[in-house]
């Protein structure tokens, strides 16, 4: 079920918080009432419950009147700009530089700390603006009544009435220390954030309480793990070197890297990867999360009526052979990894006369191939001993073909597409099945070979190594003639 979202003013991205709710809800009672009509499970024979969530997206509310106090702020919100301008000056002025190298460093000033830069992306600077500007949230923090998280720190207190994250969700805040996998007294100080008022983090899989209501009332909830990490366990990638992309809204490759927390040098995220148990080791990966994605499927679509429906792309895309160079840098709310610069703005490059709508469609699909290039080549820079093989995927756009054979043509390398439709939800359920003991580790790793085979459909490339070559330089112009569009 979609949850709707809300574009109140340019660079805000909003979602209901009840809404999130209510549809969770309806989820669990479609799915029980499926499992019981086409497979006869009844409800009290499901074990465990697992979750998994949009990260970073930002929610505040009243412990005492349950309600919340703001709309949530999704991850691709870009309101914090100023602000995230305003912390990178703090450390300016702590450290004294002046070049533009050292003006960067500002940015990634606490990475080796929270393995995050200061960008309006992750959940501290969304916090910060809610406490700086909702009335109703400076009432409820003078009377100790304010609760804030993430989506699954929302759904666990409605669904169990417990105030906690997991460890993979926390990791993305920029307040938590990923060594110790604690709040950061440092971070929240230099945020101005209370650290009493964050909810307990957890691990990844262990009980947390039991449904409150509906019909898996009692049911252990024991799995909790951010959708990017949920899905990098759903394709069984646990062995370092071992790589995912999920293409959504934006695009997400993560890469574990086993129990090393890489610090890149590439712009790449380096986050918790999952932690099965408190006193388990926690996994760590490198992560390139990219604002290209299904955003500019539906922005043809919508936007510009290029097609009334998103898999009509394929179709357009494919009616021409070339783009016959033209480029599209579909940065709307500015460049992600490993660019990290929140002034980009979209831009389209080379048209004559002779373009038409198809070779835009056609570039729109490889501009997103391109960004995962540009990710996995920052991957195998941080890792240079290990050779990554293939990359599986999974999300919407891998239901088209074209684009599938555009991707593994553009990487060099095969590309393996979950053929399950929700493998996040696969992971999360693993999570769940690790929490209350039905699945250990090393038998978890059996499980996931044993399906792996029946469960991908892998496209191999059939490009030129140089015409590869050619291209990917070609559009890394036309992101660089993106840059510093928008200015504060």
């Amino acid at each position: 079920i979609e949850v709707r979202q809300q574009f109140p003013e340019s660079g805000y991205v909003e979602m209901c918080p009840k809404e999130i709710f209510e549809t969770t809800v309806a989820c669990i009672a479609g799915a029980c009432k499926e499992l019981k009509t086409k497979h006869g499970i009844e409800p009290e024979n499901i074990r465990a419950v697992g979750i998994t969530n949009q990260r970073e997206t930002t929610i505040i509310w009243d412990r005492n009147t349950r309600e919340p106090l703001y709309n949530a702020i999704v991850w691709l919100d870009s309101r914090t700009h100023d602000l995230a301008n305003k912390y990178m000056k703090k450390v300016d002025e702590s450290l004294n530089v002046s070049s533009s190298a050292a003006k960067r460093s500002c940015q990634n000033h606490f990475k080796s700390k929270t393995g995050l830069p200061i960008h309006p992306y992750f959940t501290a600077l969304k916090l910060r603006w809610l406490l700086d500007n909702v009335p109703a949230a400076q009432k409820s923090l003078s009377e100790g009544t304010l609760m804030v998280g993430t989506v699954d720190t929302w759904l666990i207190w409605n669904l169990l009435g417990e105030y906690i994250t997991d460890v993979t969700n926390a990791s993305r805040t920029l307040l938590m220390d990923l060594q110790e996998r604690q709040w950061s007294p440092e971070m929240c100080e230099f945020f101005d954030i209370p650290i009493g008022i964050l909810p307990r983090i957890r691990s990844s899989a262990e009980i947390y309480g039991y449904m409150k209501d509906g019909p898996l009332k009692g049911t252990p909830l024991a799995g909790c793990l951010g959708d990017q990490q949920s899905s990098l366990l759903g394709h069984g990638c646990l062995q370092a070197g071992e790589a995912k992309n999920t293409y959504g809204t934006g695009t997400f490759m993560l890469c574990n890297t086993g129990k090393k927390a890489l610090v890149s040098g590439y712009g790449l995220l380096t986050t918790i990867a999952y932690q099965f148990g408190l006193d388990s080791p926690a996994y760590y990966a490198l992560e390139g999360s990219g604002s290209i994605g299904g955003n500019v499927v539906r922005f043809l679509r919508d936007n510009l009526k290029f097609f009334e429906k998103t898999e009509e792309i394929e179709q357009l895309a494919a009616s021409v052979e070339n783009t016959e160079d033209v480029y599209f840098v579909p940065c709307f709310a500015g460049l992600y990894t490993p660019q990290w610069d929140p002034t980009a703005r979209g831009i389209i490059c080379g048209l004559t006369q002779s373009a038409t709508k198809a070779h835009i469609a056609l570039a729109a699909l490889k501009a997103v191939a391109f960004q995962t290039v540009e990710m996995l080549e920052a991957i195998q820079k941080d890792m240079v001993d290990i050779k990554i093989a293939s990359l599986r995927a999974d999300g919407g756009m891998t239901q088209n073909k074209l684009f599938n054979k555009l991707q593994a043509n553009s990487m060099g390398i095969p590309m393996e597409c979950s053929k399950m439709a929700e493998i996040s939800g696969w992971g999360a359920a693993l999570a769940a099945g690790i929490g209350i003991g039905e699945i250990d580790y090393q038998s978890l790793g059996e499980i996931l070979r044993q399906r792996r085979p029946h469960s991908m459909d892998t496209y191999e490339p059939v490009s030129e190594e140089n015409e590869r070559n050619r291209e990917f330089e070609q559009w890394l112009e036309a992101v660089r003639r993106s840059k510093g569009w928008a200015h504060a």
